[in-house]
């Protein structure tokens, strides 16, 4: 124990304290994980305060996290976070449910006039008027003993946690923004969202755009046998095949041993582990790839029409003092100008905030001009 956080690291401290914790309305949460060799993050440290305390629960000296983890599940206490998602992905791991309810400041703060994805330093400071301490934002969790500036550092990340939230909720409920909110944060506290999904591991690959049918379906099947191998060995997909070399495999599509050794980046250990399996995996993505439908891309008015729902999307965040981010991605833009409707910014707050001004403009019923010298939406004549 020190002076202003407890050390949690006996059955006897954890039990003590999920009876204080299990007396709150709320509590604020973190988490301090490695995650650099493993699949799976392994977690390290648990950090908790309420209004009265706040705590550090060293998870590598306890045999069971279940009284905190009872705690966690209790839906009549609020978890407080700080861009929770990979937080939560923990808790799931661990036992198969997530935390909620939940109020998550980086989304709350989102709404009330940060940039989008602000860091909880640039919240801490813009709320509070704090300069959070940076230089053990890479500490080894998985040391012990955790030096004490490490100890404090981690303590930190939950003391002003505990003192942004009653105010960034203050400032949702005078902006009538709290619905917003929860809208978010029920995406956050679905189990769905933590469960891997091999078959869409693809999605998170860069640069497939300009990809014919074939090399598509190939890095596809190649990106899902990725994820199971990554998880079955709890190492990172990275390690396992990196993306270039995923991708660079996918466009020369190799038919045999010898085309493979001709992809950059290709050790000859792994080849001779992998090769047979990926081969295979090419051979019959062939199949697959007559389903596929042939990429669309946009012509140059329809790159045009984006670039203004683009415009349109910044006046309306500005307006409401909410990022574009928030809003729309370009994608989601792409999907409107070819026809889509069910994208989610036409849908509940998003659809109020900018929606409808997208929806006129592509219906014909405004133009951007100009006003006073900046860009402005006006009714069409």
């Amino acid at each position: 124990m020190t002076d202003d956080y407890l050390w949690i690291e006996t059955v006897e401290a954890l039990q003590a304290l999920c009876v204080e914790l299990g007396a709150s309305e709320w509590l604020a949460l973190d988490t301090e994980f490695m995650r650099e060799r493993t699949y799976y993050p392994k977690l390290c440290l648990v950090q908790v305060a309420t209004e009265r305390l706040v705590a550090c629960v060293d998870v590598l000296a306890l045999p069971s996290l279940d009284p905190l983890l009872a705690v966690l599940d209790d839906a009549r206490i609020l978890k407080v976070l700080h861009s929770a998602r990979q937080d939560l992905e923990i808790f799931f791991n661990l036992n198969g449910r997530v935390p909620a309810p939940l109020f998550d400041t980086q989304l709350a703060a989102s709404f009330a006039g940060f940039p989008d994805q602000a860091g909880y330093a640039t919240v801490v400071q813009g709320v509070l008027g704090v300069n959070l301490e940076k230089s053990h934002t890479r500490a080894d969790w998985t040391r012990r003993p955790l030096l004490p500036a490490v100890r404090q550092y981690a303590a930190d990340d939950v003391r002003y946690l505990r003192e942004i939230y009653p105010r960034l909720k203050h400032k949702l409920e005078s902006q009538q923004r709290m619905g917003w909110l929860d809208t978010e944060t029920a995406r956050l506290t679905d189990p769905a969202t933590y469960r891997p999904d091999p078959d869409n591991a693809w999605q998170k690959l860069r640069g497939l755009q300009r990809l014919k049918p074939r090399q598509l379906a190939t890095a596809k099947a190649l990106a899902a046998w990725r994820e199971h191998t990554a998880m079955q060995s709890d190492l990172p997909r990275q390690w396992v095949l990196k993306d270039e070399v995923l991708t660079d495999i996918a466009k020369q599509l190799p038919a045999g041993m010898d085309e493979l050794r001709a992809v950059r980046g290709l050790a000859e250990s792994v080849l001779n582990k992998h090769a047979e399996e990926w081969l295979g995996l090419i051979a019959m993505a062939r199949g697959e790839a007559k389903t596929l439908p042939a990429p669309q891309r946009l012509n140059a008015a329809q790159e045009a029409l984006v670039d203004a729902l683009m415009s349109v999307l910044r006046l309306q965040g500005a307006a409401a003092g909410v990022s574009p981010v928030q809003l729309a991605s370009r994608a989601e833009l792409e999907q409107l100008v070819r026809g889509a409707r069910d994208v989610p910014v036409l849908q509940g707050w998003r659809l109020e905030t900018a929606g409808r001004a997208l929806l006129q403009l592509l219906e014909g019923k405004t133009a951007l001009g100009v006003k006073d010298g900046n860009l402005d939406i006006q009714p069409q004549k």
